[in-house]
């Protein structure tokens, strides 16, 4: 497992989900400067001079309170503020509520290259957006070779040997309308709410890879709504060899399970053979799965009306 220790301003403001709503409006020389803390910080006290406990790293945000404040002032002491925040090398600053940055903002953002951009949202949601995207960035992370898919709403994994036909099983399930997340290397984060998040590297998303046609892109293949950028990680599947000496769990009694960054997953093995429509038995897992989240666990259900039919010969035959 790897910690990301940061990312570039560049690459967050890229990132699908805040690309609709941020927009980089001055200090664009400074976008490759350093992100490394996925909580944001509110500065308004840097604004009245006491600048410290000012993390630069951190992403600034000023919001209704710190603008409504500076426009208590004079434009000359405007900039002398501003400019003594910015002088600390700020990583990114955030107007929030679509408002237009001052003068001095910009100005500041410009000579010290420090990228300004605004937000749509009001603070909170502002906020809340860029938590979500940094939780998933910076966490804990590794990296494993397959593909993501998004199945009846269950982020499924799939693993297994080069060759074994993980990629022509995401192109089946693209085509019966589930969404495709990452193919090749999935990147696997863990979140505070101790869930796994499964991403695309940014080269790689929305790419896949089908041999004897070669790399195609999904989503200009399929549309929007074929793809998503990023799963939670519900379900783990290894596609593994047909072999007839080999015991396949045959009645799904078996609660198997894998570690993917401290967190236990439930995983099924599933062989492949020539003829098998793997698209619909993947279907089914995912079908299955949510069954048993919601207690429905139809294996179980069968060994035990089984047994009771064994201890008890009067009964009639289940049907």
């Amino acid at each position: 497992m790897r910690v990301e220790r940061g990312i570039t301003v560049a690459r967050l403001l890229t990132e699908p989900r805040l690309t609709p709503i941020l927009r980089l409006v001055a200090g664009q020389p400074g976008e490759e400067r350093t992100i490394d803390h996925p909580r944001v910080q509110k500065p308004g006290l840097a604004l009245a001079g006491h600048t410290h406990g000012v993390v630069p790293t951190r992403v600034q945000i000023l919001g209704e309170t710190e603008i409504t404040y500076l426009d208590t002032l004079s434009p000359e002491e405007q900039l002398k503020r501003v400019t003594q925040l910015f002088d600390l090398g700020l990583s990114l600053v955030v107007v929030t509520r679509g408002v237009e940055p001052p003068t001095a903002l910009i100005q500041a953002a410009q000579e010290t290259g420090t990228p300004l951009a605004v937000a749509a949202p009001r603070s909170s949601r502002a906020i809340q957006a860029i938590h979500l995207v940094l939780d998933g960035i910076l966490a804990p992370s590794q990296t494993r070779h397959g593909v993501l898919m998004d199945v009846h709403g269950i982020g499924t994994l799939l693993l297994g040997p080069s060759g074994i036909g993980k990629s022509e099983c995401a192109l089946f399930l693209v085509e019966r309308g589930h969404r495709f997340v990452a193919d090749d290397q999935v990147i696997l984060s863990l979140l505070p709410s101790e869930q796994v998040l499964g991403r695309a590297p940014p080269l790689l998303r929305n790419h896949l890879e089908v041999r004897g046609i070669g790399i195609i892109n999904v989503r200009d293949l399929f549309g929007a709504n074929a793809v998503r950028s990023e799963k939670t990680v519900q379900l783990v599947v290894e596609l593994c060899p047909w072999r007839d000496d080999e015991p396949f769990d045959r009645l799904g009694l078996d609660e198997a399970t894998i570690d993917i960054c401290g967190i236990p997953i439930p995983m099924l093995r599933i062989p492949v053979r020539t003829g098998r429509n793997m698209a619909v038995i993947l279907e089914v897992a995912a079908r299955n799965h949510i069954l048993k989240a919601a207690g429905h666990h139809g294996a179980q259900k069968f060994i035990s009306t089984l047994m009771g039919d064994m201890e008890d010969p009067s009964s009639e035959p289940t049907r």
